[in-house]
């Protein structure tokens, strides 16, 4: 004989009221965090508690209802990353842990986050890209995956879809953005190694402004700019090659800017492996101060990028309506300082 499935209850908020001893327009106030009306944290644990007790769900459907679309989707934010490579990268888990705790403070929710290339699916585009979904979006370092004109169209069509949008890392266009000067980081780097009495330097890394900010050291320390070897290298796999590279196309200089330091460590590695010293031989300064560039051997001299707090100011900057299309973008630049250690 087939047993027959008992139907579950609905726990409702008036369940919830009723269990924790106080007023349903309480429980909707813990629910959605409100922060127009204070809740004493007794009441509020016992709120918590009863929630936990019954197995409450809130209802999006009926929440939506009951706020409007717009204003329930007010206080969701998107993260669109520029690829599922950021996952893998303590820099960036830096940056997502900004955003997931300032989020968390300030009663918002992260509703979703997408890499770049997924927004080129129209139908997902459609579903997540739109003032009923999200009130804000946090976009990070996008420039590196715009390589086509239909890539910004994407980028415009957010701009319109959405009201209250924030780029890290990067900037676009009448778009509001939070980062650090990458130039002048890798300026103060390099400046770094001319006061130590280090001349002969090259550059291992990304390439982009970190390369005219180590030509710009040149020139202020009377070299020419024309005379810096340079390496690309994005990663610590790449900065070991180009370590490798380095060493069979040209002399090993006195001291390596690296771009970030996934890069130095990649570069570390190869130089330890062959047994050149650091930094008799050879010094090594990066940008980033990632939590693992205190522990390589021998730790490593970088300049902190504040990065937590890049993703943190993003969210602040939505809560407070910042990013909004009708307000002027505002781009904002943190300042970056050295970390000395002993790779130097």
């Amino acid at each position: 004989m087939k047993s027959e499935k008992v139907p579950t209850k609905t726990i409702t908020q008036n369940d919830v009221a009723k269990e924790a001893g106080v007023t349903r327009s309480m429980v909707s106030y813990v629910i959605n965090g409100n922060s127009d009306r204070s809740v004493a944290p007794a009441t509020k644990r016992r709120i918590l508690d009863a929630i936990e007790k019954l197995g409450y769900r809130p209802n999006k459907a009926a929440q939506a209802l009951q706020q409007g679309d717009v204003e329930f989707a007010s206080n969701r934010i998107g993260v669109v990353l520029c690829n599922a490579q950021v996952f893998s990268r303590p820099y960036y888990a830096d940056i997502l842990s900004g955003i997931h705790t300032a989020a968390h403070e300030n009663n918002y929710h992260v509703t979703f986050i997408r890499f770049f290339e997924e927004l080129k699916d129209p139908v997902l585009f459609n579903e997540l890209i739109h003032p009923e979904e999200v009130g804000g979006l946090i976009l990070v370092s996008l420039d590196q995956c715009l390589a086509q004109e239909d890539d910004r169209k994407i980028i415009d069509r957010i701009k319109e879809r959405v009201p209250n949008v924030v780029c890290v890392e990067w900037q676009y266009d009448g778009l509001c953005s939070i980062g650090f000067d990458r130039l002048l980081t890798a300026q103060k780097a390099c400046d770094y190694l001319f006061t130590k009495g280090i001349t002969d330097i090259a550059y291992i890394g990304e390439v982009d402004d970190r390369i005219s900010g180590v030509e710009r050291s040149f020139s202020n320390h009377g070299k020419n700019p024309l005379e810096l070897k340079t390496e690309a290298a994005y990663t610590v796999p790449s900065g070991y090659s180009a370590a490798k590279k380095f060493l069979e196309e040209n002399k090993l200089p006195q001291g390596f800017v690296c771009g970030s330091d996934e890069v130095a460590f990649g570069v570390m590695c190869w130089l330890n492996e062959n047994k050149i010293d650091i930094p008799g031989q050879v010094a090594v300064i990066s940008i980033d101060n990632i939590e693992m560039s205190g522990y390589t051997n021998p730790p490593l001299t970088t300049m902190n990028v504040q990065k937590v707090s890049m993703g943190a100011k993003a969210v602040e900057m939505i809560v407070q309506n910042k990013g909004k299309a009708e307000i002027e973008a505002i781009d904002i630049t943190l300042p970056t300082s050295i970390v000395e250690r002993k790779s130097v």
